[in-house]
């Protein structure tokens, strides 16, 4: 921690002189708003409300930031918006869930793709999970798999979107199964397709761990797998798809963070990059993301870059021919 401050306090330093020349010495001077694609209540939209808190403080950006939905279509209302009408100015922001957009717009039918946006930083990343109601008869991921194989296209499954994390998560499911199942887009984001499943009007989902977690907590859902390596602290008693016998990566994690328009001036990403990694570390962000089940894993603008373009030729692969 001691380090990264460090590491901060040398780069805003730095770029003063980069800052004053072209008129953004003072930024921010009002409050910042961050658009979040999701509704409230969500995975994205609880994480974005905490990673955020600590805004006004003096050691971060002396501003609040103020969280805006944009919900819709997978999360395609909101980037559209943030890639077509949002002031390039550093006063408004974007959460940005990966493999969503990228994959969004490896399909098409969006106005946006990587090159539309500036990463600042990366606050987490949330494995996908496979969910049942706690009622359900199904106890593991075989149990899911049988079922659709004796009645093909006949078991449903709810996601928050086409071609977001949960999608991704599926298609890999199915291919390592061999199976057809009935994957249901909702269109109220992941909260939406967590209360599909406990409300009973599909057999399961795929939803956010950090979701499940909860509801879970709640003694809403069973938990059958993980789409990770390996199985999450949050969750040490739930086994990954890989131990329950079906080839499925890391492909779906769903990782989140924040990013602005391109076209914003570069003083202004500089101090973003520089102070915003800070605002992750500060330990009520992170015991309070902890408590909500909400995995953290910081990445600066740089690492984020470099993940972007790493996931881009992944996905590229992944939907080729779909």
């Amino acid at each position: 921690m001691r380090k990264l401050l460090a590491g901060a306090a040398i780069a805003l330093a730095s770029m003063t002189t980069c800052a004053i020349a072209d008129g953004h010495a003072n930024y921010p001077d009002r409050p910042v708003m961050m658009m979040v694609s999701y509704g409230a209540g969500g995975a994205t939209d609880f994480q974005a409300r905490i990673v955020t808190m600590t805004a006004g403080n003096e050691d971060a950006l002396g501003m609040p930031i103020a969280i805006i939905n944009k919900p819709g279509a997978g999360g395609r209302v909101g980037w559209n918006w943030l890639a077509t009408q949002a002031e390039a100015d550093g006063y408004t922001l974007g959460a940005y869930n990966i493999p969503h957009f990228i994959a969004q717009s490896i399909k098409g039918g969006v106005e946006y793709s990587r090159d539309s946006f500036e990463p600042i930083a990366n606050w987490g990343a949330d494995p996908a999970v496979f969910v049942v109601a706690a009622d359900s008869g199904m106890n593991s991921m075989d149990d899911v798999v049988n079922f659709a194989r004796e009645n093909p296209g006949k078991l449903t499954f709810s996601g928050a979107g086409l071609f977001v994390g949960h999608h991704i998560a599926a298609l890999q499911l199915e291919k390592a199964a061999g199976v057809k199942m009935a994957y249901i887009p909702t269109k109220g984001g992941g909260a939406a397709a967590m209360k599909a499943v406990i409300a009973g009007d599909v057999m399961g989902g795929v939803n956010n761990l950090s979701d499940a977690f909860r509801a879970r907590s709640a003694g809403n859902v069973k938990i059958l797998g993980v789409f990770d390596l390996a199985r999450n602290d949050f969750l040490p008693d739930v086994p990954t798809l890989m131990e329950q016998g079906y080839e499925v990566d890391n492909a779906s994690v769903n990782f989140r963070g924040v990013m602005v328009p391109k076209g914003t001036p570069q003083s202004i990403i500089d101090k973003l990059a520089a102070t915003v990694p800070t605002m992750f570390e500060n330990k009520r962000v992170a015991g309070k993301m902890k408590a909500g089940g909400s995995p953290m894993h910081i990445m600066t603008r740089d690492q984020v870059l470099d993940m972007w373009a790493a996931r881009e030729e992944t996905l590229k692969e992944l939907l080729a021919g779909l």
